[in-house]
Formats: C-alpha cells, sequence, structure tokens
C-alpha cells in the first residue's frame, strides 16, 4: 500500500500574499528516508472559464504572458479569493475580464496544475449563453485582445500550440472529449 510522506518540519523561503509561497520541508518517506530540502511553491486557487456564445463561437483572449514570454491565447480567469465560491470568482473574473455575462454555467472539474512542488488548483468552468454587457474592467497586468473562434478554430489552435499553457488548452481536451462521448441531438 503506498503511504504519504510526513511532514516533519516547514521553514517559509519566501511570501508575497496571496501571489506566492515558497517554503522548504523537511519530509520522512514511507521506507524511512528524510529529505531535508523538498521545495514547495503554492501559488492559490483558481477559476478557468469557457465562454460560449449564443452562437456557439468561444470567448478567448489574446494575450502577452510574461512568464511564458509570449503572446497566444488563454482563457478568461483568475484568483479564487479566500473565501470564495469557485462560481462566484468564475462570474466575476468573466465580467471583469471580458465584460461578459453567462445565462449559465456548468462546473466541469477542477485540477492539481502540478503534483511535484504544489503550485496550484484550477477549477474549470464552461459558461453558455455568453453576452458581453459592458466594457473589459480588469486592472490584470496583461494587455487582452477579446478574440472569437469556433469549435474548428479552437482544434486547429490546439495542435499548433497557439494556447499559452496546458492550464488553458486542457479545459477545450476536456469538453471536446465529454461532446463526444455525448449521444447526438
Amino acid at each position: 500500500m503506498i503511504k504519504p510522506w510526513r511532514i516533519l518540519g516547514r521553514k517559509v523561503l519566501y511570501a508575497a500574499p496571496p501571489y506566492i509561497e515558497l517554503s522548504i520541508e523537511t519530509v520522512e518517506l514511507p521506507d524511512g528516508r528524510v529529505v531535508d530540502d523538498y521545495h514547495h511553491l503554492a501559488t492559490g486557487t483558481f477559476a478557468t472559464i469557457m465562454p460560449e456564445m449564443e452562437d456557439g463561437r468561444f470567448m478567448l483572449l489574446n494575450q502577452y504572458r510574461h512568464g511564458v514570454r509570449r503572446v497566444g491565447l488563454s482563457l478568461p480567469g483568475g484568483r479564487i479569493d479566500t473565501g470564495e465560491e469557485p462560481l462566484h470568482a468564475a462570474q466575476r473574473e468573466l465580467l471583469e475580464e471580458t465584460g461578459a455575462t453567462a445565462a449559465s454555467w456548468m462546473h466541469l472539474s477542477a485540477w492539481e496544475t502540478s503534483c511535484t512542488y504544489g503550485f496550484s488548483k484550477s477549477h474549470y468552468f464552461h459558461a453558455k449563453g455568453v453576452k458581453q454587457v459592458r466594457s473589459a474592467a480588469s486592472d490584470d497586468l496583461e494587455q487582452s485582445e477579446i478574440v472569437f473562434l469556433t469549435r474548428a478554430e479552437i482544434r486547429r489552435a490546439l495542435g499548433d500550440g497557439s494556447f499559452v499553457s496546458l492550464g488553458h488548452a486542457a479545459p477545450f481536451a476536456f469538453l471536446f472529449l465529454e461532446e463526444s462521448a455525448e449521444p447526438p441531438r
């Protein structure tokens, strides 16, 4: 039977709440070995939205992302504040980043973004019946251009590396997988 590691000690090396915390842990492995310098990185919990317009196109953002140092496609979303429900955060982020609201929301899944050193957890939502109700009012550092893509265009973008990260590409893979398993309408 696989057993979890035991944390014997933990020291925070760097913290800039709510954005990032880097710690070093002393851990004991199930076989008794002790690792004195296991690094753990925490960056929070996030909501990521796949906003689908009434005509079936998806609203995405074309942005420069400094972490990967390139421009590419991404999804609206952001940090879930302490005590905030993931759905509320998703609705807030969609309105802030795109100026849009949605008629219906479906929580698709939640995933850890890395299982080795910690990182973050993302909740993925499919918003349907999306309508732009105002201008975007995001205070994010990234410049954004709203683009509208069909499912076929998204499939091509998944294949050609247009998405800036797996966290923005994978939700579409999950959605398309789910849709392909549904009986025809």
